[in-house]
């Protein structure tokens, strides 16, 4: 797993994340996370992997 940034555009990315939360509730704003880190895990498809974000998102609090 890539632990390093690795997103071409990385600021354009973060913006475009930020402009999708405009005008979200806190609700709406969770559900929508929620929803982008099921897409993104469907789309990597490797348990492993997805097992080891877990891990490594929970360590950065």
């Amino acid at each position: 797993m890539t632990l390093t940034p690795n997103i071409k555009g990385g600021d354009d990315f973060y913006e475009e994340l930020l402009n999708a939360h405009e005008g979200l509730s806190k609700e709406e704003s969770d559900a929508y996370n929620a929803r982008l880190i099921l897409l993104l895990a469907n789309h990597i498809g490797e348990r492993a992997i997805l097992s080891e974000a877990i891990t490594a998102a929970k360590r950065t609090q």
